[in-house]
């Protein structure tokens, strides 16, 4: 099992490293291509919404191949996006390259999730996929950091090796994957689960919750500043420390839906996520007291992800692509609102980076009170268990 889901992994974490490592580059990217800081963050924005657009339409078109041919299609496109990146010289330039980069790295999340829950049984389906998105969440433990840290000389120097990881991800799903088919979805077929309120409810949840955390996590660079003086070590430090706290909690998360109600699971990292954000001014005024907040806050919105892809496959297992699917373009929506959000309140309130953990906060509880009214609903609307004759004579 696990040399068939280890190639997946590292597709994902390939995706994982191209998507969060811009943050950590902001700065530089906005001095280099001689544009502002919420500026250059539209292209955390712009790169989130075309993966959620083109990816229920990218996997339509290639729903009909074997998953190994379109991961080995969708890597294609992804190390040339982003070259292209790398080789930009205009702000314009890097934005249409990254536009590029998206719609190959929207197809291998929902492609590579998909297929390890094809290949695993039901009873490890949680941890299979806790390990494939395990990619992803190590991407912010490892591949963050030392993306942010290599790109203090050059922030093209982070993008091609980005490429190279994608290059061995490729070589890897080709060498690795066993062939994989799954029923054929067309677009129609993708969209048609929208019209389900159960589970646009649960997609608005994700995308709620990564709203709230790229509010904040989009500008992480300049909003600790003060707390790392302008040091890009420091930097890489504090986003290693986030990173480590994300993977700890997908892992955990894995475990415990595999033994527990996944939406019970989802409960208290949202709570502690909006603490976390709300406290972010406070908690980030030294160094150390940054790294503590950093994990705490990287653990709980590492919870996320699994228990809904979980809850979302429960909802009809044979749908199961074309659902997380969904969810992968519900997380990046989040994503592009996120970034958007943060820079037009900086643009129009004049807040300072720094301050975006109260708008984070705000939206990450409302999230919450969200999750919160779907549970009873699902409850309330539940069949109750009706008392068998014995027991009526027994009254």
């Amino acid at each position: 099992m696990l040399k068939r889901l280890l190639p997946l992994a590292l597709a994902t974490f390939a995706v994982g490293t191209d998507s969060y490592v811009i943050a950590g580059l902001l700065p530089a990217i906005a001095a280099d291509l001689r544009v502002s800081t919420p500026a250059a963050g539209q292209l955390v924005t712009v790169f989130a919404l075309v993966m959620a657009v083109s990816a229920p339409v990218m996997g339509a078109l290639t729903s009909g191949l074997a998953r190994r041919s379109a991961l080995l299609i969708a890597l294609g496109v992804f190390v040339v996006g982003n070259a292209a990146t790398a080789l930009g010289t205009g702000f314009g330039a890097v934005m249409a390259a990254r536009v590029v980069t998206a719609v190959g790295a929207g197809m291998i999340n929902s492609v590579a999730s998909s297929t390890a829950g094809a290949i695993a049984p039901p009873e490890r389906r949680g941890r299979a996929l806790a390990f494939v998105l395990g990619g992803l969440t190590l991407a912010t433990a490892l591949g963050l950091p030392l993306g942010t840290l290599i790109g203090r000389t050059d922030w093209r120097i982070t993008l091609w090796a980005v490429a190279g990881i994608g290059l061995a991800a490729l070589l890897g799903i080709a060498v690795g994957l066993p062939e994989v088919r799954l029923p054929a979805a067309t677009l129609g077929d993708r969209l048609r689960p929208l019209r389900q309120g159960r589970v646009l409810a649960l997609l608005a949840v994700t995308t709620l919750v990564f709203l709230g955390a790229y509010t904040l996590y989009t500008y992480i660079g300049p909003a600790l500043e003060d707390a790392t003086g302008g040091s890009e070590s420091l930097l890489s430090v504090v986003l290693l420390a986030w990173g480590v706290g994300v993977l700890a909690g997908n892992i955990v998360a894995g475990r415990l839906v595999d033994r527990h109600d996944p939406a019970r699971v989802l409960t208290g990292p949202l709570v502690i996520a909006a603490i976390a954000l709300g406290l972010t001014s406070v908690a980030t005024a030294t160094l150390v007291s940054t790294l503590a907040w950093a994990a705490i806050w990287g653990a709980a919105l590492g919870v996320v992800v699994v228990p809904q892809q979980h809850r979302l496959i429960a909802l009809s297992p044979e749908a199961a692509p074309v659902l997380l699917g969904l969810n992968s373009s519900a997380i990046y929506v989040g994503i592009a609102l996120g970034g958007g959000l943060g820079g037009l309140v900086q643009e129009w309130f004049a807040m300072a980076p720094a301050a975006l953990g109260l708008p984070a906060a705000g939206v990450t509880t409302l999230a919450l009170l969200y999750h919160l009214a779907v549970v009873r609903l699902r409850a309330s609307a539940a069949p109750r268990p009706t008392r068998s004759t014995a027991e009526k004579a027994q009254a």
